[in-house]
C-alpha cells in the first residue's frame, strides 16, 4: 500500500532522479543485445481511449526501431491503477512496459484507499510523450451552446446532471469536480472502466456530460454528435479553433490535463532505459505517427530527459496531492 506522505514520496523521487542521473553516463549494461523478445506495452485503459491510441500509434514504429515487434496489451479498471501494479511488480528486464498516465501515477494513489504501488519509486521513468487536454462535451441535443448555458441549466436543475469519467480518480473525475467547484454547481459523478462507455453512454443520453480526454471524441465533435463547449489548454488549437478554452470563459485554475508516458519497473538498467527511450522519441519524430498524434491533439512539450521527467512527475504528485484534498475526493 502507498504510503500518502508527501515528504516521503518527493525525497524518493529525488533518490530517483540522483540515480538516473548519475547512472546513466556510466553505466556498462548487463543486456547489450537488448532486445531479444517482443516487448509488452501495457494499457491500463480499455481499447479506444486517449490511452490506447496513442500506444498504438507508436508501438509498431518503436517494434521497427528496436527489432522486436511491441505488443500494446489493455488491462483496465482502478482508474489504471491494475495495469500499474502489474507493470511494478514485473521483472525490470525491459519487457514489460506501462503507457504511465496521470491518472495512475500522479492522482489515483490520493483518491483510492489502498494503491499497492509507490508512484514514486516502484517506476523507472523513461520517456515523457506528452499531453492531450480534456474537453467538455455534451450531447449535441442538450440544448445549450456555451459554458456559461451549462452552468445556468445545471443550476436551475440541482443535482440532476452527471458526468462519466474513466474511473475514480481518473483526471476526468478531478476535471468534473473542478469544474463544479468552481462554477458553483452540484454535478454526480459516474465512473465507468474507460472512456469508451462513458461516450456511448453519453451520446445515448444516460449522462449529461464528460471532461474526456479529446482524442476519443474528436470524431464525434467534427461529426457534430458531440458539442465541445471548452477545451484545458493555454490557448485554442488549430483543430478545434471555435471551441473556447476554459479561462476564456472564466473558468480559471482548470489545470487538469492527462499526459502519457513510457514507464518500466524500477531498477531497470539506465542502458535499457536510454535505448528504449531512444527508440520512442524516433518513433513520436516519425512524420507519419507526428501527423496521427497531432490530429489527436497531443501536445509533446514537456521534459526531454528521463531525469528531467522524474522531477516533472514529483511536481505532478505534489500538484494532484493539493487538489484531491482541496476537491475533499475520495473513493466512493
Amino acid at each position: 500500500m502507498i504510503n500518502k506522505s508527501p515528504r516521503r514520496i518527493l525525497s524518493g523521487l529525488a533518490f530517483l532522479v540522483l540515480g538516473i542521473c548519475g547512472a546513466l553516463p556510466f553505466s556498462v549494461s548487463a543486456q547489450t543485445n537488448y532486445p531479444t523478445k517482443p516487448i509488452r506495452l501495457i494499457v491500463g485503459f480499455a481499447p479506444g481511449g486517449g490511452t490506447d491510441i496513442v500506444a498504438r500509434a507508436i508501438a509498431p514504429k518503436m517494434g521497427e526501431i528496436l527489432g522486436q515487434s511491441v505488443i500494446v496489451e489493455n488491462k483496465s479498471g482502478a482508474a489504471g491503477t491494475i495495469a500499474a501494479d502489474q507493470v511494478a511488480k514485473s521483472n525490470p528486464d525491459g519487457y514489460t512496459l506501462l503507457v504511465g498516465h496521470s491518472n495512475s501515477n500522479a492522482i489515483a494513489p490520493y483518491v483510492l484507499q489502498s494503491v499497492p504501488y509507490n508512484p514514486a519509486t516502484d517506476f523507472t521513468p523513461i520517456t515523457y510523450l506528452g499531453y492531450v487536454p480534456n474537453v467538455l462535451v455534451v450531447k449535441a441535443s442538450l440544448p445549450v451552446n456555451s459554458v456559461a448555458q451549462l452552468i445556468a441549466l445545471a443550476k436551475s436543475n440541482p443535482g440532476q446532471m452527471t458526468y462519466g469519467s474513466s474511473g475514480i480518480g481518473s483526471t476526468q473525475h478531478l476535471a468534473g469536480a473542478l469544474f463544479a467547484k468552481i462554477a458553483g454547481i452540484q454535478l454526480n459523478h459516474v465512473p465507468y472502466k474507460g472512456s469508451g462507455q462513458a461516450i456511448i453512454d453519453l451520446l445515448g443520453g444516460q449522462i449529461t456530460m464528460n471532461f474526456d480526454t479529446l482524442p476519443p471524441n474528436l470524431q464525434q465533435i467534427k461529426e457534430g454528435s458531440l458539442k465541445a463547449l471548452a477545451i484545458s489548454t493555454p490557448k485554442r488549437l488549430s483543430i478545434l479553433p471555435n471551441v473556447p478554452t476554459f479561462s476564456e470563459v472564466g473558468i480559471n485554475g482548470f489545470d487538469v490535463t492527462n499526459w502519457y508516458s513510457v514507464m518500466g519497473s524500477k531498477a531497470m538498467d539506465p542502458a535499457v532505459v536510454n535505448k528504449i527511450d531512444q527508440a520512442v522519441r524516433a518513433a513520436m519524430n516519425d512524420p507519419q505517427i507526428k501527423k496521427t498524434l497531432d490530429a489527436q491533439g497531443l501536445q509533446p512539450e514537456g521534459p526531454a530527459t528521463p531525469a528531467a521527467f522524474s522531477l516533472f512527475l514529483a511536481g505532478e504528485l505534489a500538484k494532484y496531492q493539493r487538489l484531491v484534498k482541496s476537491l475533499n475526493i475520495k473513493a466512493e
